[in-house]
């Protein structure tokens, strides 16, 4: 026997584990004390998510595949909308994402730290089924009620197992919904726990023998998940789970030049939020530290004549547009609101020093070999060697 799920507000306690934000959504986006600090993408943009193309679109799709991958890549549609980026890197990668999306195999988003798979499988959900908030969030202690069904335990003990005991997961609410359900740092999830989602992936079905009743996946379910290849060890996806799934790869951005245009779009969008100053007053700034990080992480210097040693974090474009972020906001808290070598340095500082001991040694030999003879970089080196001493 199948079962229709309709979870209300009361069916949603908190803690369930599924992160979902019912209230959120239906305010628009904003909070009860206001505007959304930070809105989901179907708010954010939802002026974008609105334009419509008359290209074929998988059932219960919001946009069809082509618009999907250029709501993301940014472009211009058919009837003069103009899209902004949201993701900046290959074509080809978005475009297998979206046609993943729109067969009956899940979507496995992995790179290392920082290479937006979050924000991609955010954006993803948005364009394709207008609600991005169907989000299980993976911890060492995320229970199988996360991906599966909880309980309401009065509930339950009042009445015994019922329909109206039942809390679904939003996997659950996603399948019975023909939405897309997604799963944040999936090998962080216990391996049990992570072997839940092999029947529903496979059969499309998820059993509820408590009630000799199941959920099955209407048209339109799918999922997305991420995962971080840095954590390997941690919680390894099975052989069958991984077959169950399409991966991936977002890698790093390719040029210093794409770095530094991601950087500039990102740390933008949030300072305008914040209101922080604009960012091609740092711009110079904001290049400084992409290049930085770029010659730590890649164990070479941009010109290519000097080897270096990488220090133990990932150093990722993420953490670049947290540096330049927290850089601005010094700028224009404590500063005349231009973004300058000292607003970034210490910044840079806790990204590349994370083990006190080895770290510290490479950044200070990175610092006199390479940041001291750089010709235009004398502030750069004086602002890092005044936080590293």
């Amino acid at each position: 026997m199948s079962v229709s799920v309709e979870p209300t507000s009361a069916q949603t306690p908190a803690g369930d584990g599924g992160q979902t934000s019912a209230a959120a959504h239906a305010g628009g986006g904003a909070t009860a004390g206001g505007e959304a600090l930070r809105p989901h993408a179907e708010h954010a943009f939802a002026a974008e998510l609105a334009a419509q193309d008359d290209r074929p679109r998988p059932v219960r799709w919001r946009m069809s595949p082509w618009a999907v991958a250029t709501y993301l890549l940014g472009g211009t549609l058919p009837d003069g909308t103009v899209i902004t980026p949201k993701y900046v890197g290959p074509r080809r990668i978005v475009e297998v994402a979206v046609t993943t999306l729109a067969t009956d195999r899940a979507l496995l988003l992995l790179g290392v730290p920082g290479t937006a798979k979050t924000w991609v499988s955010e954006h993803l959900a948005a364009a394709v089924s207008g609600d991005s908030t169907l989000l299980v969030q993976g911890t060492a202690g995320t229970p199988e009620e996360a991906i599966r069904y909880g309980w309401n335990y009065a509930q339950l003990l009042a009445h015994g197992p019922s329909r109206d005991a039942l809390v679904p997961s939003p996997v659950m609410r996603a399948m019975a919904e023909g939405m897309t359900a997604r799963v944040e740092e999936l090998t962080r999830v216990p391996a049990d726990v992570q072997d839940s989602l092999i029947t529903i992936l496979s059969e499309k079905t998820l059993p509820i023998p408590e009630l000799g009743q199941e959920v099955q996946a209407v048209r339109g379910f799918n999922l997305i998940a991420t995962a971080n290849d840095r954590d390997r060890g941690v919680n390894e996806l099975s052989s069958a789970l991984r077959r169950r799934f399409n991966t991936v790869v977002l890698p790093l951005p390719e040029t210093a030049e794409a770095e530094v245009d991601i950087v500039s779009r990102r740390v933008d969008q949030i300072g305008r939020s914040l209101d922080l100053p604009a960012v091609p007053e740092g711009i110079e700034e904001i290049r400084r530290v992409v290049t930085v990080f770029r010659e730590l992480r890649d164990g070479i210097t941009a010109d290519g004549r000097t080897k270096l040693k990488s220090p133990s974090g990932t150093l990722s474009t993420a953490e670049a547009i947290s540096v330049v972020t927290n850089g601005l906001a010094l700028a224009a808290h404590f500063g005349d609101g231009v973004l300058r070598a000292g607003d970034v340095a210490a910044g840079i500082l806790g990204a590349v020093v994370r083990d006190p001991a080895a770290d510290r040694v490479i950044w200070q030999e990175y610092l006199e070999a390479v940041v001291r003879e750089r010709e235009g970089w004398k502030d750069f080196y004086r602002a890092c060697r005044e936080v590293s001493a």
